[in-house]
Order: C-alpha cells, then structure tokens, then sequence
C-alpha cells in the first residue's frame, strides 16, 4: 500500500515539474524583440512586415551557427 502511495506521489511530482532554460531563453528572447522592433520601424509594407517578423524569429540561430562556423566548433 505504501509503495502504491509513494510511486502516485513520485508520478504526480514528475508532472507538475517545471523545466527552466536559464539563461539562453532569455537572451533569444531579448533578441527576438530587439530584431522585430527594428524590422517594424523599417517596414513599409504588408510584405515587409511579415518578413520583417520571420528574420527577427530565424536570425539569431543564423547568427549562432555563423559564429561557431568561425569558431570551427
């Protein structure tokens, strides 16, 4: 009876368990507004809007990838 008690009890803290990306979460995400802020002020168009929002999401992993390119990790 107990072990039932103790593995319902294991199971229901693995689900209310929250996972944090830390830190790197936040800085796409300073990113990500930083970007978009800047795409919109230069938008003149529809079109250059929804471009505008699409660079700002995929920017940053080009920016990632090119730096460990250089890095040649």
């Amino acid at each position: 009876m107990t072990d039932d008690l103790n593995s319902s009890e294991h199971e229901h803290k693995k689900k209310n368990k929250v996972k944090c990306n830390g830190i790197s979460g936040g800085i796409y995400g300073m990113a990500f507004l930083g970007a978009l802020v800047y795409y919109l002020q230069h938008a003149t168009s529809f079109g250059t809007v929804v471009w505008g929002i699409l660079k700002a999401i995929f920017w940053p992993a080009v920016i990632i990838y090119k730096v460990l390119e250089i890095l040649k990790l």
